[in-house]
């Protein structure tokens, strides 16, 4: 499979699946901010040594002088923002914070506490009270999921970090369990986002954790297909609601019909029934792009970036 780095708008993500004979199943979603009654937010800032100087903590130099040694804190006004932007979708219209990968052994989770659209424009984010020395997921991962999201119908955590995920295969084997419970109808669905910063990011790693789920037959008690996780980079991200990418159904429609056009304006697909905010549907050998047509417009998406890499 391979993932479209900046897919054309109305887009959020095209996920790209090659068959042997050389025709490419499409999953694509359209960008869209979620309406779910009583869900739940969370906003895990990475507390590791590496990002201190993004705290603008990684020198003995006065708070005084920080803006002229060129240590301006630059997580702040993003966690206020990504902050201020979860809490309007919460049902209790608040997002949870908490700085994570803190103490020596990176196994802490230091809570924030939580803030409204409003507080969140000037809530403190300096880092943890305790750096730490590794950057282990599965704790905040727990934090959210067993805690802050225990009896959530729905739920959605964005975990900022800026390296290596030390703990990959608990944290997979966690989230495999966890999946589990959803599809019994144990607990409700949650979606982890890994929002990766800076150039240390190890994108494979993060990749890994998005594919976790590709081709379980784990799905909630609607059909849906059960996939924990997504992965952003912020360099990549041209808006904040790319966070929910992965959150829309195949339930739910965003227009009464649609279409899907090869180069030449033949018709592959047609969504008779209503045009999903998930489309499927599958384009033939030799293909390069698709036309998405609707009511009001239609969109081309170029797909050669991803037969390159594929």
């Amino acid at each position: 499979m391979a993932q479209l780095a900046q897919p054309v708008e109305p887009f959020g993500e095209v996920n790209v699946y090659p068959r042997p004979d050389g025709s490419l199943d499409i999953v694509a979603t359209i960008l869209m901010e979620p309406d779910i009654e009583g869900a739940r937010t969370g906003l895990a800032l990475d507390g590791s040594a590496s990002m201190q100087k993004m705290y603008g903590a990684n020198a003995p130099v006065s708070p005084l002088f920080r803006k002229t040694a060129g240590l301006n804190n630059v997580v702040e006004p993003v966690a206020r923002m990504m902050a201020g932007y979860l809490a309007k979708f919460a049902g209790d219209g608040k997002a949870h914070l908490a700085y994570w990968a803190c103490s020596p052994d990176g196994s802490a989770v230091e809570p924030l506490g939580s803030v409204t659209q409003a507080q969140a424009e000037t809530v403190s984010v300096r880092g943890p009270k305790q750096w730490g020395r590794q950057t282990k997921l599965l704790p905040p991962v727990r934090y959210f999921v067993d805690q802050i999201f225990r009896d959530a119908r729905w739920a959605i955590a964005v975990f900022v970090t800026d390296g290596v995920i030390e703990d990959m295969d608990e944290v997979k084997a966690y989230c495999l369990a966890f999946a589990r419970k959803i599809a019994l109808g144990e607990r409700g669905f949650v979606k982890l986002v890994l929002l990766g910063v800076g150039e240390l990011v190890d994108e494979g790693q993060m990749e890994e954790l998005d594919d976790m789920f590709e081709g379980s037959d784990l799905c909630d008690q609607l059909g849906n297909p059960i996939d924990l996780w997504d992965h952003k980079l912020a360099s990549e991200m041209r808006s904040l609601n790319e966070i929910f990418a992965e959150v829309v159904s195949d339930q739910v429609m965003i227009a009464d019909s649609g279409e899907i056009l090869d180069a030449a304006g033949k018709v592959l697909h047609r969504f008779s029934d209503g045009l999903p905010a998930r489309l499927r549907f599958h384009l033939p050998p030799g293909s390069t792009a698709f036309t998405l047509k609707f009511p009001d417009g239609q969109v081309t998406q170029d797909l050669t970036e991803a037969l390159d890499r594929g």
